[in-house]
């Protein structure tokens, strides 16, 4: 079921960056639910709701809402009836994201650019007005059932979207405020054909390179490559799994989401200690890596000058790398959904550009033992 137009195959070392991309513009996570998946963004990750569209707004299709955290924008959707195909994919998927809708200045160029380059159209450039002014779409598609949507809402003032309705709620943030990257699962041996994807029709670069090597442990293995668009504000890992003596987290998502897919959201905070300690408090559960991880800490980083406290970071169970460039703080969160499927990591960064190599081993046990649980390891 993976989409997968016929892509130029030349090496990656021509200019890309040919997509001028100004922002990830929303990620809509199609649900089974969307009242029940609005009020755990709210009152768990501390996100405000800002928009609605339903059956009180003349969509007699399907329930969404729209909120928003800093620069975050999440919308959660949800069908009223079975036949549709928010309903198909949500059998099919669980709870799962669906589109990564980037905000770029001029859709139909957006568009042409990257169908002349292979890309698969979802849909075609659109307009769509009310009262607030017009705004523009089109939308191609990428691995599994994932759309990347265009959208220009330079000519919209509206609270999101035509359909939609403002909400006034208010909210206790939890300190997130921006999306740092977004990671995708891919079936075995894709791994390399996405990130062609990204380079020859969406003009990304790659930034970084992990193999087997990198990330495995005893038992399993997985290899990601890191893609980005030309400012860098755009980041899109691509993991496939590798060969290992038991399942891999790859082996174990792809089993239960049916399809390559999302694997998680990173969301970036400027106070991990304080966001994470609220998030917690919420309710939200983490991977807790094994202890030898802080037994050997401070030693490990002694002289990369990390300026938060160690004792916190090990009690909230925070992991830290660093590179040349500096150091990042960074926890992941057990799946949002009764699958094992999606998650968020929240980062910080101090410098750092890169991804937690440094944590890999530690985290990998951490899935491990809670594959263990599941009886999917």
């Amino acid at each position: 079921m993976t989409n997968a137009p016929a892509l130029d195959q030349r090496p990656m070392t021509e200019e890309a960056d040919h997509l001028k991309i100004n922002s990830i513009d929303h990620i809509e996570i199609w649900v089974g639910n969307a009242k029940q998946a609005m009020y755990w963004w709210w009152k768990g990750f501390g996100f405000t709701p800002v928009a609605y569209s339903g059956l009180e707004t003349g969509n007699r299709r399907y329930a969404s809402y729209v909120l928003e955290s800093g620069k975050i924008r999440l919308v959660v959707s949800a069908p009223y009836k079975p036949t549709d195909e928010m309903a198909v994919h949500h059998l099919l998927h669980g709870d799962g994201v669906k589109v990564m809708a980037l905000g770029v200045d001029d859709v139909g160029e957006s568009f042409q650019a990257t169908v002349s380059r292979g890309a698969t159209a979802a849909w075609q450039p659109r307009e769509q007005s009310d009262e607030y002014g017009t705004i523009r779409t089109a939308a191609i598609k990428t691995y599994g059932e994932t759309l990347h949507v265009f959208v220009d809402r330079s000519d919209y003032k509206g609270p999101f979207m035509p359909g939609y309705q403002k909400l006034d709620y208010s909210a206790d943030s939890a300190g997130l405020v921006a999306v740092d990257h977004i990671v995708g699962n891919v079936e075995l041996g894709k791994m390399n054909y996405w990130v062609n994807f990204y380079h020859h029709v969406m003009g990304f670069r790659q930034l970084l390179s992990f193999d087997d090597k990198d990330i495995s442990t005893e038992y399993s293995a997985l290899m990601s490559k890191v893609m980005a668009n030309g400012n860098g504000r755009v980041k899109f890992p691509i993991n496939e799994p590798a060969d290992g003596k038991k399942k891999s987290q790859i082996e174990e998502y792809l089993d239960y989401y049916m399809t390559p897919g999302v694997q998680h959201l990173a969301l970036s905070t400027g106070d991990i200690i304080g966001t994470v300690r609220e998030l917690k408090a919420r309710g939200i559960e983490f991977l807790r890596v094994p202890q030898a991880y802080y037994d050997i800490l401070p030693e490990r980083i002694a002289h990369v000058g990390v300026k938060e406290d160690l004792k916190a970071i090990e009690e909230l169970g925070i992991l830290v790398d660093y590179d040349d460039e500096g150091y990042l703080l960074q926890i992941f969160s057990r799946p949002l959904q009764d699958r094992p499927t999606m998650f968020i990591e929240v980062i910080e960064r101090h410098g750092s550009r890169g991804f937690g190599k440094g944590n890999f081993k530690a985290l990998f046990e951490a899935l491990e033992n809670e594959q263990a649980k599941r009886g999917n390891l």
